[in-house]
């Protein structure tokens, strides 16, 4: 029952924070970005074209009901059309959505639990020869440019073996699956190095404490204390860790797309940003805060889940 009530009191909670959020994106695109019309018209528009197209925008309003506008869309997820496109912007997030997610969904997930593995195997010989080989093949992999990974594996793999497609999407499945196999990989190539770090710090915090020494004086081994005690105390820490990032995975990976030409929610980005399509970016910024928003509620459902001894109150 307590749970139940913290859960209503968080999602009433979500209004004023969403009010908040619009606020803040309200302000960055209408006060702090100006006028966009002479951005979209050109530098010779005249006053004349700029008034009708601010008028044809709706740009000439009040600012409280350009406010207004976004707060609506937040709620009702109508966002209008694209200034681009002319198209409807929640239709064009749909037909996104679907191969942004179909490539960073089981890449996402593939390198998480790849990266747990390999932490949990340095943490188990941390200190040795495989730990650190492992942890300065992270560090090396991080410092070599996400771009310079896009263009090796595109060149040798793509091109030159002919193993994968070199760009393009084919809709419905299985046959995606050739289209994202690549850039799924290269997705994990440079998420395992952040990941394995921060997944054996985590895990290394918890082999040294004082229950880790208790459980060693008992003659419990330490296979059984990895996996039963420590890694279980680590799950809260890794639970933060993915489930935040699950809503930005909506957004795509703006450079995978764009290289392999996948129509996802990264390329709309690339084209509103070259456009100057303020409502398509305007809306991508509210369905990010609105997923980052319940995501968060949904780290605090799954702690309880984990973990008895949290009460959320």
């Amino acid at each position: 029952m307590n749970n139940l009530i913290y859960f209503i009191r968080r999602f009433l909670y979500l209004i004023p924070v969403l009010l908040g959020v619009c606020l803040i994106i309200f302000f960055l695109f209408n006060i702090v970005v100006g006028d966009p019309t002479p951005l979209l018209l050109g530098k010779n528009a005249t006053i004349e074209q700029m008034e009708t197209l601010r008028e044809e925008l709706g740009l000439n309003r009040a600012l409280y009901l350009q406010y207004f506008d976004i707060v609506k869309s937040a709620f009702t997820l109508d966002f209008g059309r694209s200034w681009a496109t002319k198209q409807q912007i929640s239709q064009m997030i749909i037909n996104g959505v679907v191969p942004t997610l179909s490539m960073t969904l089981p890449a996402f997930f593939l390198s998480t639990f790849i990266s747990l593995i390999v932490a949990i195997v340095v943490a188990f010989y941390r200190g040795g020869k495989v730990d650190f080989v492992v942890r300065a093949a992270c560090i090396a992999g991080m410092s070599i440019p996400s771009l310079s990974y896009i263009l090796f594996f595109q060149y040798y793999l793509a091109y030159q073996e002919g193993l994968f497609p070199i760009q393009g999407y084919d809709y419905g499945f299985p046959h995606f699956i050739p289209f994202i196999i690549l850039p799924a990989l290269i997705w994990i190539i440079l998420s395992i190095g952040p990941d394995v770090r921060f997944f054996r710090t985590v895990i290394l915090d918890e082999l040294y404490q004082d229950y880790v020494r208790t459980a060693k004086a008992k003659g419990l081994s330490q296979v059984n204390i990895l996996f039963k005690h420590v890694l279980r105390n680590s799950l809260i820490p890794v639970i933060t860790y993915v489930v935040i990032q699950l809503p930005y995975l909506i957004l795509g990976a703006i450079l995978l797309e764009n290289f392999f030409s996948i129509p996802g929610i990264g390329s709309m980005i690339l084209s509103a940003l070259n456009s100057n399509d303020f409502p398509v970016l305007k809306s991508l910024a509210v369905i990010t805060s609105l997923a980052l928003i319940i995501f968060s509620l949904l780290t605090d459902f799954l702690y309880t889940l984990v973990d008895p001894r949290v009460k959320l109150s």
